[in-house]
């Protein structure tokens, strides 16, 4: 089966996109950021770096540090499908991320959606 388009794409091509949704909605890049260090453990540098190579979501999810253990418990639909029930690993965690990112847009405390 081939791989899903998202995986070839790169991180930083999407992350403006994850920036404006939280700032319509009055959150900032830090917390997205945040977020980000969060889920998969990257330091701030070293994100900056991901971005800035324009590291496919592939390559940025199976070269993280150390995925959070705690996204286990990121629940809810997001594109129309349950993530909990998403299958295939890479795919979950490019929708953990836009879980995440959507939570913060709705502006969901960050201890909660840090799962605090």
């Amino acid at each position: 089966m081939a791989k899903h388009r998202i995986y070839s794409v790169s991180v930083a091509s999407v992350y403006p996109h994850y920036i404006a949704k939280a700032e319509k909605k009055g959150r900032t890049r830090a917390e997205v950021d945040e977020i980000i260090r969060w889920l998969t453990g990257y330091s701030q540098k070293a994100l900056d770096d991901r971005l800035a190579k324009q590291t496919s979501f592939e390559d940025f999810f199976a070269q993280a540090p150390r995925m959070n253990p705690l996204r286990s418990l990121v629940t809810g639909v997001i594109c129309g499908v349950r993530v909990e029930e998403i299958q295939e690993s890479t795919m979950r965690e490019i929708r953990y991320l836009d879980k995440l990112v959507d939570e913060l847009a709705r502006g969901k405390a960050m201890a909660k959606i840090l799962r605090g």
